[in-house]
């Protein structure tokens, strides 16, 4: 358990690392070829972090309600921040479409997640 929770911890930590990266903080331009490797880094590194997420398994109601707190506070925090970026872009009339798309998406997943638990379980 606490090396999976390990595992888990050092996956995401690269994950942030690397979306950093992204944004290019050091202000130098990346080659094409850091770059695309970068991208296939992020992939792989998403996959991982995806199958932690895909295969979290509880133990018993106590760890199954922090499972599921976890997961609330990750979306809140996702979809604010998203909101933040909609109304700050509103200011300068330039909305991102990704923004709205990323947004409508979680929250569709969200509904459709709650029906197909609703059902199943």
């Amino acid at each position: 358990m606490q090396n999976n929770l390990t595992q888990e911890i050092a996956v995401s930590l690269i994950l942030i690392i690397l979306l950093v990266l992204f944004l290019n903080p050091f202000g130098f331009w990346m080659p094409n070829t850091l770059f695309m490797m970068m991208i296939l880094t992020l992939i792989v590194v998403f996959t991982a972090f995806a199958s932690f997420i895909w295969k979290e398994n509880q133990r018993d109601e106590r760890e199954g309600l922090h499972i599921m707190i976890a997961g609330r506070i990750a979306f809140l925090a996702g979809a604010a921040l998203l909101v933040i970026g909609i109304i700050v872009q509103s200011f300068d009339h330039k909305i991102d479409f990704w923004l709205v798309l990323t947004l409508g998406t979680m929250i569709l997943a969200k509904i459709i997640g709650r029906i197909y638990g609703g059902m199943k379980y």
